[in-house]
């Protein structure tokens, strides 16, 4: 099973230690860009799926790594919208 396979069940899975870094590497081997230029655009990032120009808009977690569960359901949701669930 690869890293991305672990990834993906990981998060549907819903926990609750689901990390950014994480997030990274699976929106990573599904084809998406992370954005967070701007000035302003501070702890915001957008992830953005190159073959559908799908995006997801979400704050990086902080102090810690660990994301909140509503991220955890946005992301879900954003897999839902570009095919992968």
């Amino acid at each position: 099973m690869s890293r991305k396979d672990k990834l993906f069940d990981r998060i549907v899975k819903k926990p609750r230690d689901f990390t950014y870094d994480e997030l990274k590497q699976l929106l990573g081997s599904l084809n998406c860009l992370e954005d967070d230029t701007g000035k302003t655009s501070g702890s915001r990032v957008s992830f953005i799926h190159k073959p559908s120009k799908a995006v997801l808009r979400l704050h990086k977690p902080h102090p810690g790594n660990e994301l909140k569960a509503y991220q955890i359901r946005m992301v879900l949701d954003f897999l839902k919208s570009i095919g992968e669930i």
